[in-house]
């Protein structure tokens, strides 16, 4: 049994996305609208998402495009005020992501009681966002000093929109990963949100590393889960829970649903 039952409770768990809206300081945030119109759209796609039945949510700033690999304060600030006032709501365990800084992420965790967090730990790469450097024992040594040791880690080792530096296969990232990181979770992703993860990929990640749990990371949907899940521990959903299967969108209940029986039926009736 993973810690995938233990800290979500199913096996086999469908993780979903919640983008927060544009925050104070990103080039797409509403001024006239304010952090009050933020915090009742996040409360509206929470409500759609526990409606329809997720096992568990991931809080992102997704849509602080373009992103920043260290993140501002004013951005974990928002964040926390988010989760904060939605914590009443939240019925199903969650993690945060503050893309793309690892440190926040985690700061951020303990500061609302995040379970888990997803982030690029590990590797050097030529991305849209420049040269994109980590430093996983940095990170991991942070993690221990605020306390956040339970917190699990998501690592995401084919990162959207970035190309590791050195050309090395998935095979050799996964168990060098695992190694000499031992990340909670390993997530196989394509190229951007909403891009279908590539199964023989999947499925090349998950026999390397057969002890480490691997989450399909994007492009999951209700026509191609069962076929993710039959290699993969669980999947990480956004787009497609969205109006018309569309990133800029909000969450669509009815979408959700049809895709959570999908996954029940996959897992007998759970």
């Amino acid at each position: 049994m993973s810690w995938l039952k233990e800290v979500i409770g199913k096996e086999k768990p469908i993780i979903s996305m919640l983008h927060m809206q544009a925050m104070p300081g990103d080039p797409g945030y509403e001024k006239g609208k304010g952090m009050e119109w933020i915090v009742e759209k996040a409360k509206e796609d929470l409500e759609a998402l526990q409606e329809g039945g997720v096992d568990a949510i991931m809080f992102s700033n997704e849509y602080s495009l373009p992103y920043l690999t260290s993140v501002r304060t004013e951005t974990v600030a928002a964040m926390a005020r988010v989760i904060g006032e939605l914590k009443p709501y939240i019925s199903v365990p969650y993690g945060v992501n503050v893309l793309w800084d690892p440190k926040a992420s985690l700061d951020l965790a303990v500061a609302v009681g995040a379970k888990f967090i997803r982030e690029i730990f590990t590797g050097v790469y030529a991305s849209d966002f420049g040269l994109w450097n980590t430093n996983c024992g940095e990170v991991v040594r942070h993690q221990h000093e605020i306390g956040a040791e339970d917190v699990k880690l998501l690592f995401n080792i084919v990162p959207e929109a970035a190309k590791y530096l050195a050309d090395r296969e998935i095979k050799e990232v996964a168990k060098s990963t695992v190694f000499n990181c031992r990340p909670d979770a390993l997530c196989v992703s394509g190229l951007t949100a909403g891009s279908p993860t590539d199964m023989s990929l999947l499925k090349e990640v998950k026999e390397t590393v057969p002890e480490t749990v691997v989450l399909a990371n994007t492009g999951c949907k209700k026509e191609t889960i069962e076929d993710l899940l039959k290699i993969a521990d669980g999947a990480v959903v956004a787009t497609t829970f969205k109006y018309d299967g569309k990133f800029e969108n909000q969450v669509d209940c009815r979408r959700v649903k049809e895709f959570m029986d999908v996954v029940k039926n996959f897992r007998g009736g759970n």
